[in-house]
Parts: structure tokens; C-alpha cells; sequence
């Protein structure tokens, strides 16, 4: 995320903590908040999916994508009860993933600035 959506998560809080307090109660309702914005998403994907035959297709991909993002914000929210700094944590996390899941990216030899690029694939669009 942004600093500029971190900051607006931020005021989110300070929203919430000042309509609803910022007490062990609050906490336990926005962890529960996730928990129910991920059943969303499971609604979703099963209407996306028409595994309720009685139901058929009730949601689309659009639909599940929504449902994630209001999970990420919930959980980015939530966040703040346990860290001073959200996203520092996020971004620690992430390369603590990266540095256990994907295999190490071998050097990349310095470019010249006279040096040839390599060819772009087809339809690819230039940066």
C-alpha cells in the first residue's frame, strides 16, 4: 500500500476508536470484522463458482475481488491494535515471505548506457 492509503486507513481508525472506543471489546469486534468479511468472500466465490445449484451464479470474479479488498482493509485496520507502525510490519512480512518461498534472483550485470537491449516479446509495451 501507499503512504497516502496507509494515512487514510490511519484516519479510519481514529474514526472508529472515536465512535467506538479504543478498548479490548473494539479490538475483538474488528478481528471479528475480518472474520466476517472473509465469509464474504466465501459467499462470493461460491455464487462466482454456482456451486449452490439451487442458487446457481449469483456473483461474478468482480464480485470476489471486492469482497478481498474489503478483507485487506478490514485486516489493515485491525493492524493498527498491534503494531505502531502498519506498514513497516506489512513490508517486513512481505520480504520475509519472498526470502522463504521464491528462489534467490541471480545478479543482474550492470547495463552500459551504449549497450543493446534485448529484444522486447511480441505485443510487449516499452518502459
Amino acid at each position: 500500500m501507499t503512504p497516502d492509503q496507509w494515512a487514510t486507513i490511519r484516519r479510519l481508525v481514529e474514526w472508529l476508536d472515536s465512535a467506538n472506543g479504543d478498548g479490548e471489546r473494539e479490538t475483538a469486534m474488528r478481528l471479528m470484522k475480518l472474520a466476517e468479511e472473509s465469509g464474504e468472500v466465501m459467499q462470493a466465490y461460491i455464487g462466482a463458482t454456482g456451486q449452490n445449484p439451487r442458487k446457481g451464479l449469483t456473483h461474478t470474479p468482480a464480485d470476489v475481488a471486492a469482497e478481498l479488498w474489503d478483507v485487506i482493509l478490514t485486516a489493515a485496520v485491525a493492524l493498527h491494535r498491534f503494531t505502531d507502525d502498519p506498514a513497516g510490519a506489512l513490508e517486513s512480512k512481505i520480504r520475509e515471505v519472498a526470502r522463504r518461498s521464491l528462489p534467490p534472483q541471480p545478479p543482474r550485470a550492470p547495463e552500459h548506457p551504449n549497450s543493446p537491449r534485448p529484444p522486447r516479446p511480441p505485443g510487449q509495451a516499452r518502459v
